[in-house]
Formats: structure tokens, C-alpha cells, sequence
């Protein structure tokens, strides 16, 4: 049964085609979950292991660019940014809930959070039916031999328009996330492992997704464990 890690730096498309690919073989996608897992067995918030995580540059910038849009969407309608669901006060009481802020926080090493983000992404892929997006697991599962490894990329500009789009958000606020994500994604994996995230040799499939629409390279991931499996 395949195992598949998916990675790819911001917009690049590994966030969409993951799920699309374990809807397709009909197996577990696992993303966010990572990281609630490693919070509970470490006693610590979500907020805490985040600082830690490959994506913390765009994590940290998340409320930041939310306020940003509401502000903005508020002085273009009128309305008040302090009232309604959708208001500032709103989103932020939810973003901080969510990541724990507030409390008082244990400290969390380096060594800590890899050793459990390692063993939970090793008993996940013992499971063998899961697809698991970033978090180094293309590294933690570098020797399972069944496992595939899958990147993603595509133009910086392309991943720019692609995600001033899903954030809502202008084309300048856009490329200051976007690298600050790439920035956040390359320094995890040379603190870690010490590798460049984008080599090639790393994986077993490198797929442009500017050349491929998603469901094509859903396909093109799904083939390619037909194959490994040797089917």
C-alpha cells in the first residue's frame, strides 16, 4: 500500500494535489494534524510547535495578513473592522485560541520536536495507505522503500498570483509571504538535515505545476506509485 510525502514550497500546488491524490487511492492525508499530535505528546500548544515547524514564516504571518485583509476589505465597503463575525476581534480571539497564544509555554528544543515529529510520521507510514505533506517526512522516510517521494514547483511569479488569489490578498503582500515561506521551508530543512530542499535527488517525482493542471498531476502521483509498486 503506498506511502507518498509531498513537498513544495508556497503555492507550488503539494497543499491541493495532497488531498486529491489520497481521495484518489483512497487513503489518509495528513498535514496540519502533524502538529497537533506532536503539541499533545509534548504538553505543549500548538503555537509552541509551530515556531519549530517548516512553515513558521507563514504561520507567523498568517493573523498579520488577515488583519491586513480585513482592514482593507472594511475601508473599501465602510464597514466597522471591529464588528461581525468576520471582524478583527473575532478572528483574532480564533487564531489565538487555535495556536494556544496567551498561555503560559513550556519550552520546546530543537531535538524534542524532531524526535516526535519523526516517530509520529514513523507510525503513520507503518500504516502504509497515507499521503503525509512536508514536516521533513521525504527525510524521516528516506530508507522505507515503498515510500514515494513527490515535489512540487512552479515559477515564483506563477506562485505569487496564485496565492494573492487563495489569501484574498494584494500582489506586494503576496510576495512577501510567499518568501518569507520559501525563506521559513529552507532554513527547517538546513537546520534538520542539511540539505537543499529542492534537490531533485531527494525525490523520486518532480512535477511542474505550472505545465500540469492539479488533477493531471493527481494522475501523474498516482501513476507513479502504480509503478513503484511494481503493479
Amino acid at each position: 500500500m503506498p506511502v507518498i510525502t509531498l513537498i513544495g514550497r508556497t503555492a507550488s500546488g503539494a497543499r491541493e494535489v495532497g488531498p486529491r491524490v489520497a481521495s484518489l487511492l483512497d487513503i489518509d492525508f495528513v498535514d496540519q494534524q502533524l502538529m497537533v499530535q506532536a503539541a499533545q505528546r509534548c504538553g505543549v500548544s500548538v503555537g509552541v510547535v509551530a515556531e519549530h515547524d517548516e512553515r513558521y514564516g507563514s504561520f507567523r504571518q498568517r493573523v498579520v495578513g488577515v488583519i491586513n485583509t480585513i482592514l482593507e476589505r472594511s475601508a473599501a465597503s465602510g464597514a466597522d473592522p471591529l464588528a461581525g463575525p468576520g471582524s478583527l476581534e473575532a478572528v483574532l480571539s480564533r487564531s489565538y485560541a487555535e495556536v494556544g497564544l496567551g498561555e503560559e509555554e513550556k519550552d520546546l528544543s530543537d531535538q524534542t520536536y524532531l524526535d516526535t515529529v519523526a516517530a509520529i510520521i514513523t507510525e503513520l507510514a507503518a500504516s502504509g495507505r497515507i499521503v503525509i505533506l512536508g514536516r521533513g517526512s521525504q527525510m524521516i522516510l528516506a530508507d522505507l522503500p515503498r515510500a514515494l517521494h513527490v515535489l512540487c514547483v512552479a515559477p515564483k511569479e506563477l506562485r505569487y498570483q496564485r496565492f494573492a488569489e487563495r489569501e484574498g490578498i494584494g500582489m506586494e503582500e503576496a510576495k512577501r509571504r510567499v518568501d518569507e515561506g520559501d525563506r521559513a521551508r529552507e532554513a527547517f530543512y538546513k537546520k534538520f538535515w542539511k540539505v537543499d530542499v529542492q534537490d531533485p535527488c531527494l525525490y523520486d517525482l518532480t512535477i511542474d505545476t505550472s505545465h500540469f493542471t492539479l488533477d493531471q498531476a493527481t494522475e501523474l502521483i498516482a501513476t507513479a506509485v502504480r509503478v513503484k509498486a511494481g503493479d
